[in-house]
């Protein structure tokens, strides 16, 4: 049995799929000297009786990259290191009860091969031809994954392990992780065994992750559910019939189902499931290594029913085994990978709901934020910094009860999930909810996303639909025209705020913006880019003084773009860092009468000569404090009203009160989302992330190529001089009743020449947007393209570079 080294670089904790993936890659990468410490033996975790199916499938941009690197990976790893596995590439059906499903294949499968993973659709006679066991009278159709499949964990991870050995990285098993501290720049990782000291840690402990977390102040986001998944007798006719049948999954039931040996084994994600070790009632047990649950069929009842309906040999069989396994949940169901949020030289790999498939990119992923820094994708939709403060305890469980519930469900765009809400609320909360607000979470934010009306219907199930035309449809178009012709107030919550302050603060922030650092008196608009040129974040810039400044940023962003300013602060550097998200509010007033309605209760001076456009003020509102902000991301004559949260009622009153007279008008994120993509404005992680680069962006006006060096500006240069390959663009889209939903594929002919970042319908103008990045040759004004929208592809000509409306910003600007 290997020997505790005294030292590493990094250390690795958990030793299933994902850990022993995470030190192959490191190795591969030329980081050997890093180590593995597993508390028992390798997969004693979830690995060991994971199903291991492995799909290419996911709705997520970024999940469908890590499984489906994997997929490929595996077709070969055993080949590369030497080490056998049973791995079986069957293909997979999935099945679809309504049009609604179908829709979501479609827009999976278009996704999926812009990626060159070739998912098709599927009619019932091809259902039944790849799946002759099946009933499909009630279906719509189906999905076909050829590459889909099952692997053996165990045999996996120890490919994994064995590669990493064979490079020179180390494995120590039976070595529990006691305590970590902090020693002299260097993590001190205490075990049975010994002391070790390293660079980095890296937690991939699966569902002991929270234990691990805890010994460096980090609460992870977690909770542990059983899964059960039962195996049946030998099934003659499977036997008979040699080849493997495809995996069938039902999303509609919420069950997998598959060939095992001569038998099949069935897997539902059951509602009414079962969370273990959620308080001191229940405690988790110092080792649970390769134990299970009892067996609890009895939950399972009605998904045993229908998959027998559906897939009549399974009823002919007994059941032999049934596996009842802990498995650990976030509380969107995604994994935690990358910096683990405010604790230097450390990261997350754990809380893997579907480790097996997504272990060989999450060891692709891992190992390039610790070697390099960054990733070659945008991994947002698994950082672990996209859970903040408010995603405690009582958070995690009920989300991750939900999430399980629902495995498979549709993430219909107006749907918002109604469990472990009002974690984050404002203090306009009751006063929004007496005009009719309904209300979204947003980073854990509760904001007003439309007004209902009288009659108007509000139910969940309602919302479950692609069609532009739900409930929410006229009230939101009502909002739009309000803004548009008196005036509209939406409360805006949330908004991550830093305040950067200190001798050298200036210079310090041109270093790292791509732009310029407005002057004093003045907002701006910056952008930073990582070292490839490539969209990191946008922030508003609010300059008080020479070395004193505000940073407003996405609600979303809050921890990443924290961590982000506290990297590249010098150390003993005087310049302050204070996170005052959770202090100040935010109230918009925008629309053409928004001036003659504040200025009765103000003392500030709202004239264009002396307060123009993009600058600000601090005054009074209704006797309180406030920042006057004149920006508008709506694009019509307003301003952001900040001031301290619990003053906000007072001011909300009063503004509210002194536009009746006008016609004033609450409007929520659905009417913003509406005017946003009329000015063409981005939206962070959907038109600006990582997968774009600044000039791919269009964001040439924020990149000043002449000023000192900043971060990415030789990557810039680079591209520049190579010329841009992709662009951005607004098209208009002749929609049928539905819009173009994030990601869909732009065609040019019978070629994909780009991606949605956005879509949407544009209340004011009259017309289905989408915003783009698409080939740069096809950014020409009026150029003819597609844009498929749940695989109809749909005319669409790119437009002008200037907003769809207003493009003089006259508005804005009276």
């Amino acid at each position: 049995m290997a020997e505790l080294p005294s030292h590493a670089r990094v250390v690795i904790i958990g030793g299933g799929a994902v850990g022993c993936s995470g030190l192959y890659h490191l190795a591969k990468m030329g980081w050997t000297d890093a180590v593995l410490l597993e508390k028992n033996e390798l997969t004693s975790g979830s690995t060991w009786h994971a199903a291991g199916n492995c799909p290419n499938y996911s709705a997520s941009w970024s999940v469908m990259k890590l499984q489906s690197y994997s997929v490929k990976l595996f077709a070969q790893l055993g080949d590369e290191v030497d080490y056998p596995m049973n791995y079986h590439m069957t293909g997979s059906v999935r099945l679809a009860h309504t049009v609604e499903r179908m829709r979501e294949f479609e827009h999976v499968c278009s996704m999926a091969r812009y990626q060159g993973i070739e998912l098709s659709m599927m009619d019932l006679a091809e259902l039944r031809d790849r799946y002759p066991y099946m009933e499909t009278h009630d279906l719509e159709g189906g999905c076909w994954d050829p590459t889909d499949g099952d692997i053996d964990p165990a045999q996996l991870s120890q490919a994994y392990a064995k590669g990493a050995r064979d490079l020179g990285a180390r494995v120590v098993r039976f070595c529990p992780v006691t305590g970590i501290r902090r020693e002299n720049g260097e993590w001190v990782v205490s075990t049975e065994k010994g002391e070790i000291r390293c660079e980095y840690i890296v937690n991939a402990a699966g569902y002991r992750a929270q234990e691990i977390g805890r010994m460096v102040g980090r609460e992870v986001p977690m909770v542990t559910l059983a899964h059960q998944y039962l195996i049946t007798e030998e099934i003659a006719e499977l036997t008979a019939r040699g080849e493997k049948l495809p995996l069938l999954r039902d999303p509609d039931s919420s069950y997998y189902l598959r060939q095992e040996k001569d038998g099949l084994l069935l897997g539902p994600y059951e509602r009414g499931c079962r969370a273990h070790w959620m308080d001191a009632d229940d405690p988790m047990p110092d080792d649970f290594s390769f134990q299970l649950y009892p067996d609890d069929l009895e939950r399972l009842e009605w998904y045993i029913e229908d998959a027998c309906a559906r897939v009549p040999l399974l009823g002919t069989a007994g059941i032999t085994r049934v596996i009842n396994g802990p498995i650990p949940y976030a509380p969107d169901g995604n994994p935690l990978i990358g910096p683990m949020p405010g604790v230097p030289n450390a990261f997350e790999a754990c809380v893997f709901t579907f480790g097996i498939v997504q272990s060989g990119g999450a060891g692709k992923v891992l190992a390039e934020w610790i070697a390099e820094g960054e990733t070659e994708w945008d991994m947002w939709g698994v950082d672990p910094r996209r859970f903040t403060g408010f995603a405690d305890q009582d958070y995690a469980n009920k989300k991750g009860i939900e999430i399980y519930s629902h495995e498979y469900a549709i993430h219909f765009p107006h749907y918002e999930w109604p469990d472990a809400r009002d974690k984050r609320v404002s203090t306009l909360q009751s006063r929004l909810a007496d005009l009719g607000a309904q209300f979204g979470p947003r980073a854990g934010w509760e904001r007003a996303t439309w007004f209902a009306r009288d009659g108007d219907d509000t139910s969940l199930e309602a919302c479950e639909t692609y069609k532009r035309e739900g409930p929410w449809y006229a009230a939101v178009r009502e909002e739009c025209q309000a803004v548009r012709d008196t005036a509209g107030l939406c409360a805006l919550p949330g908004f991550s705020r830093f305040e950067v302050s200190g001798p050298g603060a200036v210079d310090w922030l041109k270093a790292l913006v791509t732009g310029v650092v407005p002057r004093a008196g003045r907002i701006g608009l910056v952008y930073f880019a990582d070292s490839q040129g490539r969209i990191l974040t946008e922030m508003s810039i609010v300059r008080h003084d020479t070395d004193h400044f505000t940073l407003i940023t996405a609600a979303g962003a809050e921890w990443h773009d924290h961590d982000w300013l506290a990297k590249h602060l010098p150390d003993g550097s005087p310049i302050r860092i204070e996170n005052r998200t959770e202090d100040f509010d935010c109230l918009v007033l925008a629309g053409p009468q928004s001036r003659d309605i504040l200025a009765p209760l103000t003392d500030a001076d709202l004239s264009n000569d002396t307060n123009p456009w993009l600058t600000h003020q601090h005054a009074k509102v209704a006797g309180v404090d406030v920042l006057l902000i004149r920006v508008s991301y709506v694009g019509e004559l307003g301003w952001e009203i900040h001031a301290a949260a619990d003053a906000m009622p007072a001011i909300f009153d009063a503004v509210w009160a002194a536009g009746q007279p006008a016609g004033l008008k609450p409007f929520g994120m659905y009417a913003m989302e509406s005017m946003r993509l009329e000015k063409g404005y981005r939206s962070w992680k959907q038109d600006l992330s990582t997968d774009y680069t600044m000039l791919a962006g269009g964001l040439d006006r924020f990149i000043k190529l002449d000023k000192p060096d900043f971060i990415g500006r030789d990557a810039i240069l680079r591209e520049k001089q190579a010329g841009v390959k992709e662009r951005f663009a607004t098209l208009v889209v002749e929609a049928n009743g539905l819009d173009a939903p994030y990601l869909s594929t732009v065609w040019s002919g019978d070629e994909r020449v780009g991606l949605v970042t956005s879509g949407g319908y544009g209340h004011r103008v009259d017309k289905s947007i989408a915003l783009a990045t698409i080939r740069t040759d096809l950014a020409e004004p009026g150029t003819k393209l597609e844009v498929e929208i749940f695989g109809d592809r749909r005319p669409a000509a790119v437009q002008p570079d200037q907003p769809l409306y207003d493009p003089e910003n006259a508005r804005m600007k009276a």
